[in-house]
C-alpha cells in the first residue's frame, strides 16, 4: 500500500508541540534534528502483568483530529532493556496508544501499547532495523487508528489497527522513555502531518 501523500505532506516544527512530560533535555541541532533525553524509570504503563501505573514519559505532543495522520522518525541507536521510542498518541491518563521500536530480551522489536484502561502489549522482532532510521505513521480516521512503521528504502508494515473515538480529543506527537536506566538520547530526526491513510488493505 502507497500511504504516502507528499503533496500534503506538512513538517512539523518542535516548537509547535507541547511536553506532556518534561524530559531531562531536549536539544534541537544545527541539523534540525531533536535530541531527547528522558528520565531514568520514565515509561507508559497501566495494570496489566506488572500491577504498576507509569504515566512520566516526555512525549511532545499537538493536536491530532480526526481525519489526519502523523509520522514521526528516529534513529535506533540504543540497545538497553525496555528503552524505547516513536509516536504517542494520548486523549488522556487512561485512553492512549504508543507505537514504536522498544528493546526487549536483548533485540530490538517493534510494536504498540494500546491502553483502555489497562494495557496490552505486541511486538515482533526487527533486528535489521539496528542503526537505522525508523519511521512510524499513526493516521487517524473514523473510529480506527492505523499504525504502520518502516525503515528507508522498505515497505510500510501493519502493526497495530485499535479502536479511537471520532470525538475524542487526541494529541499525537514523538515520545521515548527509558525504563530501566538513565543516559538514553533518542535523536528525532523529522515530524510530519499528513491526511490519514486511505484504506486499510490495498
Amino acid at each position: 500500500m502507497n500511504v504516502d501523500a507528499p503533496e500534503d505532506d506538512r513538517t512539523v516544527d518542535w516548537a509547535e508541540g507541547h511536553w506532556l512530560h518534561q524530559p531531562v533535555r531536549a536539544d534541537r541541532t544545527d541539523e534540525g534534528q531533536l535530541l531527547v533525553e528522558p528520565a531514568a524509570g520514565s515509561d507508559f504503563w497501566r495494570h496489566t502483568s506488572y500491577g504498576f501505573v507509569h504515566d512520566d514519559g516526555p512525549a511532545l505532543l499537538r493536536d491530532m483530529p480526526e481525519g489526519s495522520a502523523v509520522e514521526v522518525s528516529f534513529v535506533l541507536d540504543y540497545r538497553a532493556q525496555f528503552d524505547q521510542a516513536g509516536i504517542l498518541v494520548r486523549v488522556d491518563e487512561h485512553t492512549w496508544v504508543k507505537a514504536g521500536v522498544e528493546v526487549s530480551d536483548g533485540q530490538p522489536q517493534l510494536g504498540a501499547v494500546v491502553t483502555r484502561g489497562s494495557s496490552d502489549w505486541s511486538v515482533a522482532p526487527v533486528p535489521g532495523w539496528s542503526g537505522r532510521e525508523v519511521t512510524v505513521r499513526a493516521s487517524r480516521a473514523g473510529d480506527a487508528l492505523t499504525v504502520r512503521a518502516r525503515v528507508a528504502g522498505e515497505p510500510w508494515r501493519l502493526v497495530r489497527l485499535a479502536p479511537l473515538d471520532p470525538d475524542a480529543p487526541a494529541r499525537g506527537g514523538p515520545f521515548c522513555c527509558s525504563p530501566t536506566r538513565g543516559g538514553l538520547t533518542v535523536r528525532f530526526t523529522a515530524w510530519r502531518e499528513t491526511p490519514p491513510d486511505p484504506a486499510l488493505h490495498p
